[in-house]
This record gives C-alpha cells, sequence and structure tokens, in this order.
C-alpha cells in the first residue's frame, strides 16, 4: 500500500516592501527549515501602519510538508 502523509505548520513572515514578498520570504525559511515542503496557505494578511502610511506587510502560513 502506497500513500503520502503531510503534516502542516503555522507561521507568520513579514516584509517591507509586500504580501507578495511576506510570502516567498516565509516560504524560502520553510524550505531552509523543512524537507519536502509542498505548498502554503495564506491564512491572514495584515499590514503595519505608521502616521497613515503602510510599513509593512505581514502574512500568516499554513505551510505543508511530506513526511519522510
Amino acid at each position: 500500500m502506497s500513500g503520502t502523509v503531510a503534516r502542516i505548520t503555522n507561521i507568520s513572515a513579514r516584509s517591507e516592501t509586500s504580501f507578495e514578498d511576506a510570502v516567498r520570504i516565509g516560504v524560502e525559511r520553510a524550505s531552509s527549515t523543512l524537507r519536502n515542503v509542498s505548498g502554503a496557505w495564506v491564512k491572514d494578511q495584515k499590514v503595519e501602519v505608521r502616521d497613515g502610511h503602510i510599513v509593512a506587510w505581514q502574512v500568516a502560513l499554513e505551510v505543508t510538508f511530506v513526511l519522510d
């Protein structure tokens, strides 16, 4: 019998550029620690505002990785 088992972990990533950059940073960092990262789901997004201007973008990610 063959099959695949995966695990999901929650991480948060922040960027001073964009949501897309925050997702990229999060996935790259997760991939440097976890083996077999196969996907990520953006669960939440928020921005940090200072003096009426967005200064940072943050995402909450669920990262999926396949177990060996």
